[in-house]
């Protein structure tokens, strides 16, 4: 499953540079699939087939708080042992995203995907 970011966010900043897919955004920024991956072209995602440079809508939230893209959401698998976001929150606002449940193959494929190893 994806991670999320809830409303006990406080705008710190520092799960930004922990994630290795560069999947969080603040809230109301445009994100691409090939920000911060080896994506490039066409690809099919949960939302269908997009371009990979293709400015995506920001995920809304209703809040003033950063948001997860999770279609690059790997939880960190193939890159760390838990996800760098939730262990460097200090409020513990990053959660598991009930939503969308994938298990550690799929997220092992879709890290394959976003950064070609």
């Amino acid at each position: 499953m994806a991670i999320k970011i809830t409303d006990d966010c406080i705008n710190c900043h520092a799960c930004i540079a922990e994630c290795p897919s560069t999947a969080i955004y603040e809230e109301g920024t445009m994100w691409t699939m090939a920000e911060g991956t080896a994506v490039s072209g066409l690809i099919n995602t949960i939302v269908g087939n997009i371009d990979a440079q293709e400015e995506q809508e920001p995920i809304d939230i209703g809040d003033e708080y950063f948001y997860i893209a999770p279609d690059k959401c790997t939880e960190c698998v193939g890159f760390h042992p838990e996800p760098m976001c939730a262990s460097v929150c200090p409020t513990d606002a990053c959660v598991p995203d009930d939503d969308r449940q994938e298990t550690k193959e799929e997220l092992l494929e879709k890290k394959k995907g976003l950064h070609g190893n």
